[in-house]
């Protein structure tokens, strides 16, 4: 069945219906909305600690209560179960109290790391929320497991972000059993989450945290070392997320114990930010790979591959030397782009992850490389596509192509690499980033580096060659 929002976009389901209620008789996913997941850890522990932000604790109890009245404010603003809302909130209750009154009127969440113009006209928002909807009064609603609950936004190889859809199942039973696998069944959960709830890696703060798990979300408005490290010595997380440039961070000022575990993604772990960390913590430290297009694996062991699939997470198999997955977490579809459910979903619903992979016989996962041409700063995804658009744009610019360039901090940054028209002043960097931002490109996105040449290196087919690019941007940003 496929949902219409008020405003004409339609999403369907590629998986067949017959897999999705596979999963539920399996016992994968719960087969219930994520508000009344929610409502019932608020009905039977009322007392317990639901959020600790920057103003402090709220309980369960007195959470619910404020998602309630907002929820009756968007009804009275005629917001519904037909509805794509759009969230630009900062990590605090005030974010989970938005998310958490858009699940429980059945409307879509889509929410931004950062203003996105493009994505909310692309997705055709009925609303935008950057603080709580006034107080009302709601009466409840009911809302189909199946139906679409949020939107993650993700920036692949394409020249714009992807918006991919995920149902309220798919989040509370896929990607809520891979959260619970990392808890490992043990009780007193608290998630000290450092990178944005409104990001593909921070969405299980609010939906599987609390709707699921029913623990506790410790969570800051902005991400600094010492603020974390002050934020584990008083409330005590048991699990602790961030990218890696963040954990390293944190590494570089202390060493860290009473933690049970350090989780890692949004980018690939350094092998050196691998063994320091574990020298610095006295606690696990687990990578996991995945994506907002719906896969995951996690491992404590990343330098013998990205770990084994959990069938309650999603199965994973090579088809032509790609990894493809598909399972109780996978997405819906992708909104208001149907090309790229052509070029990224099978006819049985199976995702194309653009990474190649191996299994070894023990059945470990191994990412040999990223088929996708992406670059990966500090766990924020970029298309280098996306900012070549807007660079062809510039008066000066005759070509230009980006690349990645590596950053013992970051990973990686990106590197402007441009050839100039005849007669044409030579831009700065400033200019350049000035020119993009002034053209709606998202803060971190914006090149860090920039390379003048005569010619940009091609293939024999007469495209730029990127491999010979990345090595010139190497070479000259020693």
């Amino acid at each position: 069945m496929t949902w219409v929002s008020t405003n004409g976009i339609a999403i369907g389901d590629r998986v067949p219906r017959r897999l999705r209620r596979q999963w539920v008789e399996e016992g994968h996913c719960p087969d219930r909305d994520l508000y009344s997941l929610f409502r019932e850890r608020a009905a039977t522990r009322p007392d317990r600690i639901a959020v600790i932000d920057d103003d402090g604790a709220v309980s369960y109890a007195e959470l619910d209560r404020e998602v309630r009245a907002a929820a009756g404010a968007l009804t009275t603003r005629g917001l519904g179960a037909r509805d794509i809302i759009a969230l630009h909130l900062p990590n605090g209750r005030d974010a989970v109290i938005a998310e958490l009154a858009v699940y429980a009127i059945g409307a879509v969440a889509l929410p931004l790391t950062h203003p996105q113009p493009d994505l909310l006209e692309r997705a055709r928002v009925s609303a935008v929320l950057e603080s709580v909807p006034q107080k009302g009064t709601w009466r409840g609603t009911e809302v189909a497991p199946e139906a679409p609950a949020r939107i993650f936004v993700s920036s692949g190889s394409e020249a714009a972000p992807k918006m991919v859809a995920y149902s309220h199942n798919a989040i509370a039973g896929g990607r809520g059993n891979y959260l619970r696998a990392i808890h490992r069944g043990k009780p007193f959960i608290r998630d000290l989450v450092l990178v944005s709830l409104a990001s593909a890696f921070g969405s299980f703060g609010v939906p599987v945290t609390l709707c699921r798990e029913g623990a506790t979300l410790v969570v800051t408005r902005k991400f600094e070392a010492r603020r974390a490290l002050s934020l584990i010595a008083e409330h005590r997380p048991t699990h602790v997320f961030g990218v890696p440039a963040m954990l390293r961070r944190i590494a570089d000022l202390s060493t860290v114990e009473g933690v049970r575990a350090f989780v890692s993604s949004g980018d690939a772990l350094p092998p050196d930010t691998l063994s320091f960390c574990r020298a610095r913590f006295d606690a696990e430290i687990i990578n996991v790979y995945g994506s907002s297009d719906g896969v995951n694996c996690h491992t404590t062991t990343p330098e013998h591959g990205v770990g084994r699939p959990d069938p309650a997470v999603c199965d994973i198999r090579i088809v032509d030397g790609e990894i493809r997955a598909r399972g109780p977490m996978t997405p819906l579809s992708y909104v208001a782009a149907p090309e790229l459910d052509a070029a990224y979903r099978t006819a049985g619903g199976w995702v194309r992850t653009g990474d190649e992979g191996r299994f070894t016989p023990d059945g470990v996962l191994h990412v040999t490389r990223r088929i996708k041409r992406v670059v990966v700063r500090g766990g924020y995804t970029i298309s280098p596509a996306e900012v070549e658009q807007h660079l062809h744009g510039h008066p000066a610019v005759a070509a230009a192509a980006c690349v990645p360039v590596p950053d013992p901090d970051l990973g990686e940054r990106l590197c402007a690499c441009v050839t100039l028209r005849p007669g044409r002043p030579r831009p700065s960097l400033g200019q350049l980033t000035a020119f993009l931002a002034g053209a709606g490109v998202a803060a971190p996105k914006l090149p860090e580096r920039l390379l003048v040449l005569s010619s940009l290196p091609e293939t024999g087919s007469g495209k730029v060659c990127h491999r010979t690019l990345t090595e010139l941007a190497r070479e000259h940003c020693r």
